[in-house]
């Protein structure tokens, strides 16, 4: 196992470090609209229909928008942590789909037959895929003709201001997905394999009132989390230094949005 799969499967085990990540947004986010409902309304989902999750996850999105869905849904969950898949599986259960099965997979090598599904969703995880250009490629085989894959990911200035906090530890003072699977890249790709791409940009910002928050979820994946106790003291300072200087409050700017790609029929 290579050291990039090694640190890949330590940080999606399960859901504890990614729960770091995910409070800064659910506990002090300031958006007319909450994400999960933002990206739920724009998906052309109808009763009945087939839906395949890759990456995802705890089935946190799922679960948030439960009285959005359509009746009917047939839900597949797929992620490569088979501890994601039995979460989300246990989280899900109880919610009125049609039906809702789970499978570890790879997502540049899917396990299921061509033209299966008319929803294919991918929340913030083809910047994990080697080859996100091979995933797209195969959520593209698995759709059937006129079906919609829906990627969400972020941009370049996502964040920065948490992210500058980082560079005690050596890392770019910006969001580190977007060089792999940004906007740009997540556009080019899908009008590639698609022939066609819309994007729309979810409007929000954070609001962050306890400097813990910050320390724990940025601490929660490389190299913050296998930093040394010298780094750690640098990395409370930096971040009591922008506390302070913010009157006791750390205003961020997001930059997260959804992007829709249609396979001719």
């Amino acid at each position: 196992m290579s050291s990039r799969s090694k640190d890949m499967a330590e940080q999606y085990r399960d859901s504890r470090k990614l729960a770091a990540r995910a409070r800064l947004h659910t506990e002090y986010s300031v958006a007319e609209i909450p994400w999960f409902a933002w990206v739920a309304r724009q998906l052309p989902l109808k009763p009945g229909d087939h839906v395949l999750d890759i990456g995802c996850g705890p089935g946190w999105f799922w679960a948030g928008v439960a009285d959005m869905l359509p009746e009917k849904l047939e839900l597949t969950l797929a992620d490569l942590s088979p501890g994601m898949v039995q979460e989300a599986m246990e989280r899900l259960r109880p919610l009125p789909l049609s039906s809702v099965a789970g499978v570890q997979a790879d997502a540049a090598s899917l396990p299921f037959g061509d033209g299966t599904f008319e929803l294919v969703i991918a929340m913030h995880m083809l910047y994990h895929v080697a080859d996100p250009a091979a995933g797209i490629a195969e959520m593209y085989r698995v759709l059937k003709p006129g079906g919609v894959l829906a990627v969400t990911t972020n941009g370049a200035g996502n964040m920065r201001e948490l992210y500058e906090l980082t560079t005690v530890f050596g890392s770019a003072p910006s969001e580190p997905v977007a060089a792999v699977f940004g906007f740009d890249a997540a556009e080019r790709l899908m009008r590639s394999q698609f022939g066609n791409v819309t994007r729309a940009q979810h409007p929000a910002s954070l609001r962050i009132t306890d400097p813990e928050d910050v320390f724990l979820a940025l601490t929660s994946y490389p190299p913050g989390d296998n930093a040394g106790d010298s780094e750690l003291r640098s990395f409370r300072g930096a971040i009591d230094d922008a506390f302070r200087q913010g009157g006791g409050l750390l205003e961020v700017q997001k930059e997260m949005g959804l992007l829709l790609s249609k396979k001719p029929s």
